[in-house]
């Protein structure tokens, strides 16, 4: 799949490697997104914009709107929105923005899988599309692979790729598009992260935390920092981001996209 010229300016700027360094996963992650980003955008809305590593980004060439509801990483978020002069981060929720705002691109990573009524979900966020306008959106993969790091940080599923076309379809959208990421790194990490879930799953504090309360410290954990650390995960995970382009069928992770179509949203 080319990168298209939204999606090289997209990744273009090594400043953000200081201000919002991304994790190893997020690397591999973002390299799918960054190359199924559509063309033709101006103005981007993310749902659960986390600590602002993915909307610096985006906020350098486009109009860019991030939505937090959680204290702790907005507030990580707006700090770097203003240290960059970039974009805006809000601390509210999609139903809290005026009912007629409408954005060319709706996103929303690792964001899905620790909502309960993903169908409600999608009808929502896609409601918030101009005509014609694109969700694009990452989830883990495969719900055969559900295991204690799901478990830790609040996710309800993980996604088949066909159940995730199937569910875009239902929501009223088109030319979707399904592609699996993170093949071998990807395996490697989310082992690590499944060890990391095991033990603290094991205590029983852990044991009393609510759904909620894991989601939203889901977007603290494992977070890098410092400009340093930044460059050397991006520079360390370069070959394996090259390398799993070659297996858009195998991976620990999917990234969908797809467009609004003609006959508007439907939830069934």
């Amino acid at each position: 799949m080319p990168v298209g010229p939204e999606s090289a300016r997209l990744w273009s700027g090594r400043d953000a490697d200081r201000l919002a360094p991304l994790t190893p996963n997020a690397w591999l992650r973002f390299d799918m997104v960054a190359r199924m980003f559509p063309d033709g955008v101006t103005d981007v809305l993310e749902v659960g914009c986390g600590q602002g590593s993915f909307g610096l980004r985006a906020a350098k060439h486009h109009r860019y709107v991030g939505l937090e509801p959680d204290t702790g990483s907005y507030e990580v978020a707006r700090q770097r929105f203003e240290q960059a002069g970039l974009g805006e981060v809000r601390n509210t929720m999609l139903a809290d923005l005026p009912a007629d705002d409408r954005f060319d691109l709706v996103c929303a990573y690792e964001v899905l899988e620790h909502i309960e009524d993903d169908v409600a979900a999608l009808a929502e966020w896609a409601g918030r599309l101009r005509p014609g306008g694109w969700l694009l959106l990452s989830v883990p993969a495969h719900q055969s692979r559900f295991a204690a790091a799901d478990e830790l940080v609040g996710h309800f599923r993980r996604y088949d790729p066909d159940a995730m076309a199937d569910l875009l379809r239902r929501t009223g959208l088109e030319d979707i598009e399904v592609r699996e990421y993170g093949m071998p790194l990807g395996y490697a990490l989310e082992a690590g992260r499944n060890a990391i879930g095991r033990r603290r799953l094991a205590s029983a504090a852990a044991a009393d935390v609510s759904m909620a309360e894991r989601t939203g410290a889901s977007g603290r954990l494992l977070q890098p920092q410092g400009a340093l650390r930044g460059t050397a995960t991006r520079l360390g995970t370069a070959p394996f981001r090259m390398a799993q382009r070659g297996f858009p069928s195998a991976g620990t992770g999917l990234v969908a996209r797809a467009r609004l179509g003609a006959g508007g949203v439907t939830a069934s």
